[in-house]
């Protein structure tokens, strides 16, 4: 191991709950191991990081006992996020543990970068791995003036000072934005869908197109949470987690667009689908393609409608309470209990 990849290493071991809530979150802590699926952060078991020094080894070392494969955090960070070359890792890893990025010594030859092409899959994951947390963000800010606060195991948003916006015509600009990864059913991100954002984060950019999508959407949507038998699905990102503040625990996936809805895949272990509709034509339409899908699968689904165009809208105008009654209405009695949060 290089002296670089050490200290990130050793520095990360250091903050190893942390890094593993952070970007193993689909998995939980059982006493001293963080236990996941894989390093792919998919939901399960098989995976375990040890979270502290003990005599078995070094905190931050993980195996997977399926596969006998084992490493380090910057394995981790690497395998979560699709990562192909150390030096995306390592500056992710920079970001996550707030220290500078040195710029190569002028001794050294620089590598060649081979630039992904513009809006594929690897230019997405390479964009989500340049950004960083939300929290303390305009990101933060421009969700909270939209009514939406609870934002635990929301790792799959991050925030970007400077993202390129190219007008139809004009020079390119850089904004800052909200970058959400669009991941398929494995956890394996496919695309991002960056939302432009006013420099004091109090709304979206004065530009013509404040929110663009880019790489393999079809079927993948924005994940939070990780759905059992249960989940809720519907377009916008605002509306999923405004819906969040009254179902904290229920998994929420925005699939961005009303055909990408229609499109979303479900899970094998999936027994009941909220559909969470906008009050318009394509939203119908989609409503409409989504159950009958569900139905073929055997799934239950059942329409969530808002009492205005959307539920962030709801829960802007209205308030919280009319928005908790209002899914309180429409809700399966038994997942009132298990799911619904009756107190602000």
């Amino acid at each position: 191991m290089s002296g670089i990849a050490h200290d990130l290493s050793r520095r990360l071991a250091d903050r190893a709950e942390a890094v593993c809530r952070y970007y193993l979150f689909n998995g939980h802590r059982e006493g001293r191991y963080w236990l996941v699926g894989d390093i792919r952060n998919t939901p399960g078991r098989s995976l375990f990081v040890r979270l502290q020094a003990s005599a078995k080894g070094p905190a931050g070392k993980w195996t997977d006992a399926a596969t006998g494969e084992h490493g380090d955090l910057l394995d981790v960070i690497r395998g979560s996020l699709g990562l192909l070359d150390f030096a995306d890792a390592a500056a992710e890893a920079r970001t996550f543990l707030n220290l500078p990025h040195p710029e190569l010594e002028p001794a050294q030859p620089r590598r060649r970068v081979m630039l992904a092409p513009s809006g594929s899959i690897e230019a997405a994951r390479r964009l989500f791995a340049m950004s960083g947390p939300i929290a303390g963000t305009i990101a933060e800010t421009y969700l909270r003036r939209r009514g939406i606060t609870l934002l635990h195991g929301t790792g799959d948003l991050r925030f970007h000072p400077h993202c390129y916006y190219k007008p139809d015509d004009g020079p390119t600009e850089t904004w800052p934005a909200m970058i959400a990864a669009v991941t398929d059913l494995t956890g394996r991100i496919t695309g991002v869908h960056r939302t432009w954002l006013a420099p004091d984060g109090s709304d979206k950019a004065p530009v013509t197109t404040p929110r663009k999508a880019m790489g393999d959407l079809l079927g993948s949507a924005v994940r939070t949470g990780v759905p059992d038998s249960v989940m809720a699905a519907g377009e916008g990102i605002e509306t999923m987690l405004s819906l969040r503040q009254v179902l904290p625990n229920m998994a929420m996936a925005p699939a961005l667009s009303a055909s990408h809805l229609a499109a979303i895949l479900l899970p094998p272990t999936l027994r009941r689908l909220y559909i969470v509709r906008d009050k318009d034509p394509a939203g119908d339409g989609a409503r409409d393609m989504l159950l009958e899908r569900a139905n073929v699968e055997g799934i239950d689904a059942i329409p969530l409608s808002p009492a205005l165009g959307d539920f962030n809208e709801d829960l802007q105008r209205l308030g919280i309470d009319a928005l908790r009654t209002g899914v309180r209405g429409q809700f399966a009695p038994e997942d009132v209990a298990r799911f619904l949060r009756l107190n602000p």
